[in-house]
């Protein structure tokens, strides 16, 4: 007698995500990402890897493109569905990333593709708040 609750077994059921040539692709795609490969990325996307895609220390593509200053990168994900308030594992959004980093065009991406400058931990206008940057602190339309 079979258990309708036991999942079958064998070499057609292996976790995609355990893949070696999946794992090989997906640190391409990161890759892409921070080096702001923003036409190849944006193919791959277009293919199907999803844009909200996050690595195993819950950096999105987004934050990836964003921490390193690539402001037609991140403006490509967003485009594509990515989240531009996701966090990753310690609480930090692309906004605040790009903040810190300095990079104020990144910042004014997100920013006009809905980022909230409030999110996160430390958020973005405390980061501004931090580095003294009155100018993204008017953007974000706080003092």
């Amino acid at each position: 007698m079979s258990d309708a609750n036991t999942e079958p077994q064998g070499p057609d059921t292996i976790e995609h995500a355990h893949d070696p040539e999946v794992l090989q692709l997906a640190a391409k795609v990161f890759d892409l990402a921070r080096h702001g490969d923003t036409s190849t990325l944006a193919a791959y996307v277009d293919a199907g890897v999803p844009a909200t895609l996050t690595n195993d220390k819950g950096d999105s593509l987004v934050m990836l493109a964003a921490y390193h200053g690539h402001a037609d990168t991140v403006a490509a994900l967003l485009d594509r569905g990515a989240d531009p308030d996701r966090t990753n594992d310690r609480g930090q959004t692309p906004l605040a990333g790009a903040v810190f980093k300095g990079e104020d065009a990144v910042v004014r991406i997100l920013v006009a593709h809905g980022a909230d400058p409030s999110a996160g931990t430390p958020s973005a206008v405390d980061t501004a708040r931090m580095f003294q940057k009155g100018e993204l602190l008017g953007l974000f339309g706080v003092e």
